[in-house]
């Protein structure tokens, strides 16, 4: 089966139980999650052969992160263990309606940040691989991610594998302007967009009537292969209606709408992003959407950024109109 391999940073995810407040933590729950890590997670239990590429602090908290990226089902093989750089957390505060939840990162200087473009062999890393996802995430971390990044995409393309590339843009950790600069150039070699249209606004300040003209834009633009576009309308804190939509250039994919209640939405976009990549590795955009929205709606009822699932689950919702909420005895 075809080998997929990601590239970014794996943090330690600190929470204070139920819906206290940070101010208000007398203990925190810690978990291991990442935007790409949790894609190598999600294809990993699709039975997809995944790598997840990073670096950690050679101290105790990177070898807790080392754990957790065994325990996700994926080698720690691809680690680089560094004596310079600390391990990135952030801490998340659930909120209620009308409160809504809250991130605050505590990431810079971390390992992956501390990364040269000279520290990965992309030719040797790659060899064996088929198809390369990194994100916009990675790039904002520092100048030499972002050089990384760009040599990852450019090496994937000379060696002739696919590659997908989800926006993720985060405005804590750049401005609109830089995250346009540094990720428009990179986009040339870049097969299959993931995004939000809110995300291509601020980055590509590309808009259009609905989510498919966006799309369209883009494929126009970029010569992008497909753009997944994922929807989300937010009912309240606690529930969400989710769903997405692609365009291959030819045709226009969709799906249900999912109606999910929320134990925990981070993670939601990257499990789709796994479930889409599964479909492409089959050269099926449409089975990569609703794949990746099954996977989604799942997420939103886990705990933590990974997505605990198995593809029996997966692929049963995802071809099911109706979902029988009973216990399963």
């Amino acid at each position: 089966m075809k080998r997929v391999l990601t590239f970014g940073e794996a943090m330690l995810r600190l929470s204070p139980p139920g819906s206290f407040r940070l101010e208000q933590a007398g203990r925190f729950e810690a978990n291991v999650g990442g935007a790409e890590l949790n894609v190598a997670a999600g294809l990993a239990r699709m039975g997809v052969p995944a790598g997840f590429l990073t670096a950690l602090p050679d101290n105790p908290l990177g070898r807790l992160a080392a754990a957790g990226i065994r325990r996700a089902g994926l080698s720690d093989d691809l680690v680089a263990w560094r004596k310079d750089g600390r391990m990135g957390l952030y801490f998340v505060e659930f909120g209620a309606c009308p409160r809504p939840s809250k991130v605050v990162y505590d990431r810079a200087g971390s390992a992956v940040s501390l990364l040269e473009p000279g520290d990965i062999e992309w030719k040797k890393v790659l060899k064996g691989v088929a198809h390369l996802h990194v994100t916009g995430i990675t790039p904002a971390l520092s100048p030499g991610c972002q050089k990384l990044t760009g040599q990852a995409l450019a090496a994937a393309r000379e060696a002739g594998l696919a590659t997908s590339f989800d926006l993720n843009y985060r405005a804590r950790l750049w401005s609109e302007e830089k995250a346009r600069r540094a990720l428009a150039p990179m986009m040339g070699v870049v097969d299959h967009l993931i995004t939000t249209e809110e995300d291509t606004w601020k980055v590509f300040k590309i808009k259009g009537r609905d989510y498919a003209e966006v799309a369209r834009k883009l494929v126009s633009k970029y010569g992008f292969k497909s753009v997944a576009v994922t929807l989300r309308e937010d009912v309240s804190v606690l529930r969400n209606r989710w769903t997405a939509i692609a365009w291959d250039g030819q045709a226009l994919f969709d799906d249900k709408v999912y109606d999910v209640e929320i134990v925990d939405r981070i993670g939601a976009g990257d499990a789709f992003s796994a479930g889409y990549i599964y479909g492409l590795l089959s050269g099926d955009v449409s089975l990569g959407v609703r794949i990746g929205n099954a996977m989604a709606a799942l997420k939103h009822t886990i705990p933590g950024d990974l997505l605990y699932c198995d593809a029996a689950e997966v692929l049963a919702l995802a071809g099911s109109e109706a979902v029988s909420l009973r216990i399963k005895r």
